[in-house]
């Protein structure tokens, strides 16, 4: 579904962010992206989504990322971003549900039925015509995963999905994650999080591959994880 093959980018300062960064993800895998601040978890991210350049070759579902194929291959790609406020952006859940859907040319009816579809899946049926400005943290962090799901998406790009919510709005959200069935790769600090979501993790260190494997294995290394200015996730640390 994703992938990578020597891929470095660089800031103008000249700074290396990634480098030569070559990894494979099969469609339906679900990856956590981990790392210390400035590790290159956000820049390989804007790469996937094709908001930045850089040398070497990227690959969504077969195509090559490109200029000429930038807007096939953002709608196969869903990325529901950290502050939810930037991504909700019309009056109502229900007029952001149908808003790229239709802008993708989905007919009315079919953006109302599709609407309709993920609110029911995700047990969000009553926020349908609530305002964004009224909703809680985690509602909106539902809705934006909603918003998401109504562009049909083939795989979902996740920024700190629990970031900011508390425990038990981030146990929805986390039971909303592990039931999705498309192609996953999410970035985040809460360790805890990855390990209940993610089976595969890829850890990053200045911008290369410090580590790649079951996230059982990665998550319950200390030394690794400490190596790379990590901690033990404290779910596991408890144990």
């Amino acid at each position: 579904m994703i992938e990578l093959k020597n891929v470095s980018f660089e800031y103008e300062n000249g700074k290396p962010v990634v480098q030569d960064l070559s990894f494979r993800i099969e469609k339906g895998e679900s990856v956590g992206l981990i790392g210390a601040n400035g590790a290159g978890k956000s820049t390989v991210m804007k790469l996937l989504l094709g908001l930045v350049s850089g040398d070497g070759e990227i690959l969504i579902d077969g195509m090559p990322m490109s200029r000429n194929n930038l807007a096939d291959i953002r709608k196969k790609l869903g990325f529901v971003l950290q502050d939810s406020d930037d991504q909700m952006f019309m009056p109502t859940v229900y007029e952001d549900l149908i808003f790229g859907p239709v802008n993708y040319g989905m007919s009315r009816e079919e953006a109302d039925k599709t609407a309709d579809e993920v609110l029911a899946k995700l047990n969000l049926t009553e926020l349908k015509h609530r305002h964004n400005h009224k909703l809680s943290g985690g509602e909106k962090k539902m809705a934006a995963i909603a918003v998401i799901l109504a562009m049909q998406p083939e795989a979902i790009l996740m920024d700190e999905p629990t970031a900011s919510l508390d425990p038990y709005n981030r146990r929805i959200v986390i039971n909303t994650i592990k039931e999705l069935s498309q192609t996953k790769i999410i970035t985040s600090h809460d360790l805890d999080m990855i390990m209940d979501t993610c089976s595969r993790v890829i850890l990053l260190s200045n911008g290369r591959i410090a580590a790649d494997g079951p996230a059982e294995e990665i998550l319950r290394d200390r030394t690794l994880l400490e190596a790379n200015h990590l901690e033990l996730p404290p779910g596991i640390a408890g144990r």
